[in-house]
């Protein structure tokens, strides 16, 4: 039954089983770690149960239509989606809200999502598109088509998320490497960004621009500064101290405290006191539950998962559709990666959720939609060998007819 299911699904089945395993992981980690959610909300974990099954369904829905998409419509959406992307982060400057500390969400008819989680996936499709249709022979060419929109946009995303800028900025520059950018132009890059960056700094110092550098390098800075606590500061001063890294330091303990196997589903401690254990720390709260071998599990799903998006790319005969493979295919992972490293303390929090496991809303149905683009790349690699026999098919079948005449 679950076979035939699976063989009647398009695209990759790889990817489709691994978006199966997720969604199932998500919905049992979810209902796990939600119990300090619903005691705030004086709410039941059955209700978050339902919540995040009911945007998993959504999710797949959106991952089953963006699937079915032929390749042609997302090639004709993808200077457009650049500018919406762009639009929609200007609007979030303009009119967005404040959740969880972050000044990233807008609200349009009733529905708050992060514009940036748009942002990523349309700028994945435009530099496919645009690495597709043009050869970027000249330095102006190439600053109006990808520097100056892609500059514009990261600066827009850097408002709300330092780290989302810093991580689409070196995803958008390794794809222009895959895709055969001179070499000159390259480094011209590289020296414009560093003194944009500098500048960006300078602005922030001097006129308090861009919040969020401030906030990445407090988290930097008490990630890297060994804590010491005076024995002369008050009691209040010691426990603002000891906030300031209050979340890595309940993660590490819930990752230390956790064996092979863990303590068992629904056994957390730590899920008490985190005050996200549902999405930016869920990974700590697999791994105290299931151990080692459950996070384990959980990485390589995403590794597993990257080698297939590799492996569809080699078999593409365009740019586009390979451009677009491996841009979302290691955007869904870095994030993945960036959350796992947060959690198991080698890097300073950073707030990105773990893709498909993570207790979302629009968050979990965009980067779905991701997952459905990829699928679709896959579905029509796999509907081109169909049409077109393999060289080895052909000089069988000249053979065969050489025989016969």
């Amino acid at each position: 039954m679950g076979e035939s299911f699976i063989n009647r699904l398009k695209g990759d089945k790889v990817i489709w089983v691994i978006v199966i395993a997720l969604s199932l992981i998500s919905i049992a980690a979810v209902y796990s770690s939600s119990s300090s959610l619903a005691f705030r909300e004086e709410k039941s974990t059955f209700f978050y149960l339902l919540k995040q099954l009911r945007f998993v369904i959504f999710g797949l829905t959106a991952l089953y239509i963006c699937s079915r998409i032929p390749l042609g419509w997302y090639r004709k959406i993808a200077y457009l989606g650049m500018l919406l992307g762009i639009g929609l982060l200007v609007a979030t400057i303009a009119f967005g809200s404040t959740i969880n500390d972050a000044e990233r969400w807008i609200t349009i008819f009733g529905v708050s999502f992060q514009p940036s989680e748009i942002a990523k996936i349309t700028t994945m499709l435009y530099l496919a598109k645009v690495l597709e249709d043009r050869k970027f022979e000249s330095f102006k060419e190439f600053t109006l088509w990808i520097l100056i929109p892609l500059g514009v946009e990261l600066l827009l995303i850097l408002n709300g998320s330092a780290s989302t800028a810093l991580v689409l900025g070196g995803l958008a520059f390794l794809l222009l490497i895959i895709g055969g950018i001179k070499t000159g132009h390259l480094v011209k890059t590289v020296g414009i960004a560093s003194g944009i960056i500098a500048l960006v700094i300078m602005l922030h110092f001097a006129f308090g621009l861009f919040p969020r550098i401030a906030t990445m390098v407090s988290r930097v800075k008490n990630f890297t500064v060994e804590k010491s606590l005076d024995h002369t500061l008050t009691p209040q001063e010691k426990q603002r101290e000891l906030d300031k890294t209050f979340q890595a330091d309940m993660a590490k303990i819930a990752i230390a405290s956790a064996n092979v196997i863990g303590k068992g589903p629904g056994k957390s401690t730590q899920r008490y006191v985190l005050p996200h254990p549902y999405s930016d720390f869920i990974y700590s709260i697999i791994v105290e539950e299931w151990g080692l071998v459950g996070g384990t599990v959980i990485l390589m799903l995403y590794l597993w998962f990257l080698y297939r998006c590799i492996a569809i790319a080699r078999g593409c005969l365009k740019m586009f559709s390979a451009i677009t493979v491996i841009g979302l295919g290691l955007l869904i992972v870095s994030q993945a990666m960036l959350h796992i490293l947060v959690n198991v303390s080698i890097l300073p929090v950073t707030g990105h959720t773990l893709p498909l496991i993570s207790l979302g809303g629009t968050s979990l149905i965009i980067m779905s939609s991701a997952f459905g683009i990829i699928l679709a790349v896959s579905r029509s690699v796999e509907n081109s060998k169909c049409k077109v026999p393999a060289e080895s098919e052909i000089q069988e079948n000249q053979t065969e007819e050489n025989i016969e005449l």
